[in-house]
């Protein structure tokens, strides 16, 4: 099978990562969070001051940007890639709800945007990757072979974060999360640059009653059929 570009699109909070990250194993690609890369982005405004309120300094993160890089290392004993931020380990950090709740108005900034997307293009030069986020399909990789774009109701969205961050020993409010969903799914599709929307050639997979098995064996079809065209 040639080896292709991966793009998969969708709301927040659908199972976005959790299925790249297994697709990307289960076929030996490499795989890329760009959902991390904001989120780590978001990170380093909120640690220098640079969010007060539902407020982004964007004058002085523009000047920062220069100053921040966002990788991947694998994680050998997750069987996952963790994020780093300027060389530290950040992958718990990031996926706070307080993160959550400013990322969407950091990634809207199109100097970020900008920054993040030339280096997640350049991860894709080689082909053989998965990469998830909300505009891959449609702003970083437009020729990109496969496009999937994921949503669920919010709801179901909102008890599936609920779920992840209590597992994780971290409280956390229903209500709040699902108030969030609703706030990040309007911003992300009204923001002037690079809106999520569904591409064109794009699947839709609507994953609100599906398993992880399901799900899987879904997207391997899918992926088998457009690696052999």
């Amino acid at each position: 099978m040639k080896k292709i570009i991966i793009a998969i699109d969708g709301y927040s909070s659908c199972g976005k990562s959790t299925m790249a990250k297994d697709l990307a194993k289960e076929i030996k690609y490499v795989y890329v969070d760009t959902g991390a890369m904001y989120r780590a982005v978001t990170l380093y405004a909120m640690r220098h001051g640079l969010i007060s309120g539902n407020t982004v300094d964007s004058a002085a993160l523009e000047k920062a940007m220069k100053d921040i890089s966002v990788t991947f290392q694998f994680n050998a004993a997750a069987g996952r890639p963790d994020t780093y931020l300027n060389g530290e380990l950040v992958e718990q950090d990031i996926r706070t709800l307080e993160v959550s709740s400013h990322v969407s108005d950091v990634a809207a900034l199109p100097f970020v945007r900008s920054a993040m997307v030339e280096q997640q293009q350049a991860m894709g030069r080689n082909k053989g990757i998965v990469m998830d986020g909300r505009d891959v399909g449609t702003t970083i990789f437009p020729d990109a072979e496969l496009k999937i774009f994921v949503t669920a109701r919010a709801d179901i969205r909102a008890r599936r974060r609920y779920d992840e961050l209590r597992a994780k020993g971290q409280e956390a409010s229903y209500d709040a999360i699902l108030e969030n969903v609703r706030q990040r799914d309007y911003t992300d599709t009204h923001r002037a640059v690079s809106p999520l929307r569904k591409a064109a050639d794009a699947i839709e997979l609507d994953n609100s009653n599906m398993t992880i098995a399901e799900q899987r064996d879904w997207l391997i079809s899918q992926y088998k059929k457009a690696a052999a065209e």
